[in-house]
C-alpha cells in the first residue's frame, strides 16, 4: 500500500500536476478572499473565514476530479493496471493507495490556508477578535467534505479509461451528492419533516453542521460512511473487471 502511495506522490511533484493543483487552489481562494469586493475580507466590517469555506467546496468540486481522475483511467488506457496487479499487492491496498495520495494532495493545498487565518487574526479589532471554533470545525468539516469527493472522484475513475469522462463522471457525482439534495428536498412533493430527511441525504448539510465548531457524531459518521462504500464501490469494480 505504501508503495503505491510514494509511486502516486512521486507522480505528482515530479511533474506540475501537483504544484498545479495547490497554486490553482490558492489564487482561487486568494482572489475570492482578498480582491474581488464582493466577497474581500478587507471590506468587511468584521473579521471571518467564511469566504474559504463557502467556496472552497466549489473550486474542490473541479480540483478534486481533475487530480483523481487519472487514478485508473489513465492506468488502463496506457494497459499498466495489468502490470501493477502482478505485484504482490492486494486491490484493496492498491486503492487505499492511491486514495491516500490523493487525498494528501488535497490536504497539501489546504496547509497554505493556515496563512489566512493568521492574517485575519491580526486584521481584529481587537487582534484576535475571531471565531477559533467555527474556524476549526469548518477545517474539519473540509476535511471530510475533501475526502468524500477524493472517493468520489477515484469511483468515477474506475467507469471509464478516458480522463475527461473520468473527470466529467467524477464533478457531476460530487455535485449530486453536494448539492442536489439541497434543491431535491424543497420540491413540494416533500412536506412536513421529510424534506430534512432528504438534505440530510446530501454532503451540503452536514458539511455545513461541522462548519458552525459544533462536532456531531452524526455527521462523522456521516462522512465515514459515505467514503467507504465508494472505496468499497471503487474495489468491487477493480476485482469485478480483474
Amino acid at each position: 500500500m505504501f508503495s503505491v502511495f510514494y509511486k502516486e506522490i512521486n507522480t505528482f511533484f515530479s511533474s506540475l500536476i501537483g504544484y498545479l493543483v495547490i497554486s490553482v487552489f490558492l489564487i482561487s481562494i486568494g482572489l475570492f478572499m482578498w480582491v474581488f469586493s464582493d466577497t474581500s475580507v478587507l471590506d468587511y466590517n468584521f473579521a471571518t473565514m467564511d469566504q474559504l469555506f463557502s467556496i472552497a467546496p466549489l473550486v474542490f468540486l473541479f480540483l478534486i476530479p481533475a487530480v483523481t481522475m487519472r487514478s485508473f483511467a489513465e492506468e488502463k488506457a496506457k494497459g499498466t493496471i495489468e502490470f501493477l496487479y502482478t505485484k504482490p499487492l492486494t486491490s484493496y491496498e492498491i486503492i487505499l493507495g492511491k486514495y491516500l495520495a490523493n487525498f494528501s494532495l488535497v490536504i497539501f493545498a489546504l496547509l497554505p490556508t493556515l496563512i489566512y487565518y493568521f492574517s485575519i487574526y491580526q486584521l481584529g479589532s481587537p487582534v484576535g477578535n475571531l471565531d477559533s471554533g467555527a474556524i476549526f470545525g469548518s477545517y474539519i468539516g473540509l476535511f471530510f467534505l475533501s475526502g468524500a469527493f477524493v472517493a468520489i472522484g477515484m469511483f468515477a475513475s474506475t467507469l471509464t479509461n478516458n480522463q475527461i469522462i473520468a473527470f466529467i463522471l467524477g464533478a457531476f457525482f460530487c455535485f449530486f451528492f453536494h448539492w442536489a439534495f439541497v434543491y431535491i428536498a424543497r420540491m413540494p412533493v416533500f412536506a412536513a419533516n421529510f424534506d430534512l430527511f432528504i438534505q440530510k441525504l446530501g454532503i451540503n448539510y452536514h458539511y455545513n453542521s461541522i462548519s458552525k465548531g459544533l462536532i456531531d457524531s452524526r455527521d462523522i459518521v456521516y462522512f465515514v460512511s459515505m467514503i467507504f462504500v465508494f472505496i468499497y464501490a471503487t474495489i468491487t469494480i477493480m476485482e469485478n473487471r480483474k
